[in-house]
């Protein structure tokens, strides 16, 4: 036993070890439960009484030895990996970060309200998921009205025995919540998601993106509307850019107009885009409808005021020249690309 010991003693001590996998070697042969050392330990029963003393202080030593070299070259490989870590090449070349970009409808949205912020209009945001009052009701849609039939709406619950939850249609909800929480004046933008059960096609899909805008005053005039739809305009599509208004309905404004601007692709002359009209449709407007004022609590003979709402795809699709909605959608990398 004594040699044993004394053998195992000067190969722990001459043994070299240089990397991990060496010290894990070692490991295993010596210090784990069914290692050498642990072997001559359960030996012990079998030496007579009087080497037992002698043979336990030995093996004790040993294991000691053997742990101490294991905890040093453990120590020493961790310090050695961490000044590796420390030394940096500086005249390496730095490596190209590759980071996401901005969604082109995203950044026309961006753009859009940062317009509209400039011009003294506050941000206001609500629910996807709506009661039918907000999407409908309050906005002097009465029930079964044909006006309602505009919309295709994903209805969430839809029975007699309680209200009707729906997917919003548009994002005049949000106005309805701020003119019921606030006083006027009131100026606000509501961007947001909105869902309508529509057939797609290159000009239409069932999920886009709207920003709606209202303002309540003392003294709000049509005029105030189409100075704000002008100065937004020649902002967003150029200071050579002209635009009418149409008469046209809405149940939640009256008068009601939609305004169109020279086509992006004619100049006004007329092609395929414009169907020949010179014109393109961007946003509809209006003044808010006396109902719905005094569905929230405003009284229409002290306030007046005007609201308007755009696609922000229809945007993107006018000043990208994209021909298809569809397109910002699909996720196709040499699409997206385009617009980094």
């Amino acid at each position: 036993m004594q040699e044993i010991i004394s053998k195992l003693s000067q190969e722990i001590s001459e043994v070299t070890i240089s990397t991990k996998g060496q010290l894990e070697d070692f490991k295993l042969k010596y210090l784990v439960r069914k290692g050498l050392i642990a072997q001559l330990f359960d030996q012990m029963k079998t030496l007579p009484k009087a080497e037992k003393p002698l043979a336990g202080k030995n093996l004790n030593q040993l294991k000691s030895l053997a742990e101490t070299k294991y905890n040093d070259i453990a120590k020493s490989l961790e310090n050695g990996a961490s000044d590796r870590k420390a030394e940096v090449d500086l005249t390496l070349p730095g490596r190209h970060a590759f980071l996401g970009a901005e969604h082109p409808v995203q950044k026309i949205l961006s753009e859009m309200k940062d317009i509209f912020i400039a011009m003294g209009f506050n941000q206001a945001e609500g629910p996807e998921i709506e009661r039918d009052d907000y999407n409908f009701t309050l906005l002097n849609f009465p029930p079964d009205h044909p006006a309602r039939d505009m919309q295709d709406t994903f209805f969430i619950r839809k029975d007699s025995q309680s209200e009707d939850v729906v997917l919003r249609t548009h994002t005049s909800p949000v106005q309805i919540r701020v003119m019921m929480e606030q006083k006027p004046p009131i100026r606000v933008i509501c961007p947001g998601k909105v869902y309508r059960n529509e057939a797609i096609s290159p000009r239409s899909y069932c999920v886009f993106h709207q920003l709606e805008g209202l303002y309540i005053n003392k003294n709000v005039t049509f005029a105030d509307l189409k100075a704000t739809i002008y100065s937004f305009a020649k902002q967003m599509f150029g200071s050579n850019v002209q635009l009418q208004f149409r008469p046209s309905f809405f149940p939640f404004t009256e008068p009601s107009a939609e305004v169109d601007i020279t086509c992006y692709l004619c100049g006004g002359k007329g092609c395929r885009v414009c169907k020949h009209t010179g014109w393109l449709e961007i946003l509809g407007c209006g003044m808010v409808h006396p109902n719905v004022l005094r569905n929230c609590n405003i009284d229409p003979e002290v306030y007046t005021g005007f609201a308007f709402g755009m696609g922000i795809e229809r945007t993107a699709l006018l000043r990208y020249k994209v021909g298809d909605i569809r397109l910002f959608y699909e996720n196709d990398l040499r699409m997206l690309e385009q617009f980094i």
